[in-house]
């Protein structure tokens, strides 16, 4: 089994994601992964200040794209079982789930996000 072959669950700032284990760097303390699929998509506003509206910069954070390649901590990563899903179709799922629970909350916050990822969707080519 070759380091390209191991599948991981693998967490960037604040997404989770399925990727390809390229290199892992002991001595770093870090891993190179490839993107495969989206886990969870990124959390949106300031990462310093988080749920907060009142900052100088509300970020927009998209999800990393299919084959991108990142560095990760290696604390970050997690064994994965099971079949890789299709990118595409987990990157709905997982907009759809951080909205659906945006919704339902009525914070400031909330509503700001939702705009931020209604943007990636559009980004993203979603309807």
């Amino acid at each position: 089994m070759t380091l390209g072959d191991v599948i991981v669950r693998a967490f960037y700032k604040t997404g989770a994601y399925i990727a390809e284990l390229i290199e892992r760097q002991e001595e770093n303390g870090r891993a190179l992964v490839k993107i495969r699929a989206v886990v969870k998509h990124p959390t949106q506003g300031d990462l310093h200040n988080p749920k907060m509206t009142n900052v100088p910069l509300f970020h927009q954070r998209k999800a990393l794209a299919e084959f991108e390649k990142t560095w990760v901590p290696l604390s970050s990563l997690k064994g994965y079982e099971g079949d890789v899903p299709n990118y595409r179709e987990s990157l709905i799922h997982a907009l759809d789930e951080q909205m659906t629970k945006l919704e339902k909350e009525p914070s400031e916050w909330a509503q700001l996000s939702l705009k931020k990822l209604q943007e990636c969707k559009k980004e993203y080519g979603i309807s």
